[in-house]
């Protein structure tokens, strides 16, 4: 696979740009405008979310109306604090750790800030599982949902780790991206969450969208007078269970509102982590050169570390599957070459003519 060289006489513009990107570590023009978009809206997501660290303060007067009726109950409290104290500062510190020029020149923050992430990770997902019976509204799509995005997130950094540590840097990069691409569906899923919110508010009177809310919550949640309007709730106001109709951009009071985020959370979670898992697998795949530079890198230290199979050390799909084993540029040339030689010399082996050849082969 031909690996991919910079143009060594660009235009103007490309000139311009590098002049922008080369000080970070981005040797092509692609890789800095996908960070800047990708991480960029990371950063920006997890700066914005700084303040809903105050749970108990700050996100409990401006956090989705009646969510925190059950975050005030201390199990999902502890839970809730768990998942938000540890990812908002892994999302941060991710943002650094794609950075090239950390990479190559401050190679030991790099490896700290990879233990610290993973670390934050592993412990927010714990958190995250902690709450999904209640995240809005708690259904069993929504439980299923976030146990996914878990399970993916869990298994992806995981497998990173382990790769590194066998030196294996592409499928370490590979299964890095992973992680977070998955991990950033969260940000997609809140722009998805608000159009879904807009088209179902929109529907006709036969189509209207429903969900059955606790009594208790719901006078948590609008107060008493509101809750009375429901018949099950004026009859049993603490067990009672009432029909809410989902309803976000006219709706008559805050349950309605309350109802279409419920509503609409689930379905947005799975789109959008089936929209960010088949990007990431879309960009590995046009990104193949850069996988295979990160090989030769892995296979060239591997075998200063004298870990074997050099360039297969790791979790490699030729190590694991039936994929063909992968060669080493010079080696593979070499191999050609020896099977051109067995070719010859079964076609001249009725000639008494001998061809030379030199230590690479025929001629």
């Amino acid at each position: 696979m031909t690996i991919h060289t910079p143009n060594p006489n660009p235009n103007a513009f490309v000139r311009t740009a590098r002049k922008v990107y080369n000080p970070a570590g981005f040797t092509k023009g692609y890789n800095f405008v996908l960070y800047f978009i990708f991480a960029g809206a990371l950063l920006g997501f997890e700066l914005a979310k700084l303040p809903i660290l105050d749970i108990n303060g700050y996100w409990k007067k401006t956090g989705p109306p009646g969510e925190y009726f059950w975050y005030s109950k201390k199990f999902y409290n502890i839970m809730l604090h768990l998942h938000l104290i540890c990812i908002i500062p892994a999302g941060i510190l991710v943002v650094f750790q794609f950075l090239p020029v950390i990479r190559y020149k401050v190679m030991m923050f790099h490896r700290i800030n990879g233990y610290a992430i993973i670390l934050l990770l592993l412990v927010a997902n714990v958190g995250a599982l902690g709450i999904s019976r209640r995240a809005f509204g708690g259904a069993l799509a929504t439980q299923v949902a976030m146990g996914v995005l878990a399970i993916l997130t869990t298994t992806s950094v995981i497998l990173s780790y382990i790769n590194i540590k066998r030196l294996q840097i592409d499928q370490h990069r590979a299964w890095m991206l992973r992680t977070w691409f998955y991990a950033g569906s969260i940000i997609t899923l809140r722009l998805i969450q608000i159009a879904i919110c807009g088209v179902i508010s929109q529907t006709g009177e036969y189509f209207h969208y429903y969900t059955v809310m606790r009594c208790s919550k719901i006078v948590y949640t609008a107060g008493m007078e509101v809750a009375s309007t429901y018949p099950a709730c004026a009859a049993n106001p603490d067990t009672g269970l009432a029909v809410v109709r989902a309803n976000l951009s006219g709706a008559t009071n805050i349950l309605e509102a309350a109802a279409a985020l419920e509503v609409a959370f689930s379905s947005a979670a799975w789109l959008a982590l089936v929209i960010h898992a088949v990007g990431i697998e879309i960009y590995l795949n046009l990104t193949r050169a850069e996988g295979e530079r990160l090989r030769r890198v892995s296979y060239k230290r591997q075998m200063e570390r004298g870990l074997l199979p050099a360039g297969s050390a790791g979790l490699t799909a030729d190590k694991l599957g039936d994929v063909e084993a992968w060669v080493p540029p010079v080696e593979a040339d070499m191999t050609a070459i020896s099977n051109e030689e067995d070719s010859n010399k079964a076609e001249d082996s009725s000639s008494d003519i001998a061809r030379p050849h030199t230590a690479l082969g025929w001629v």
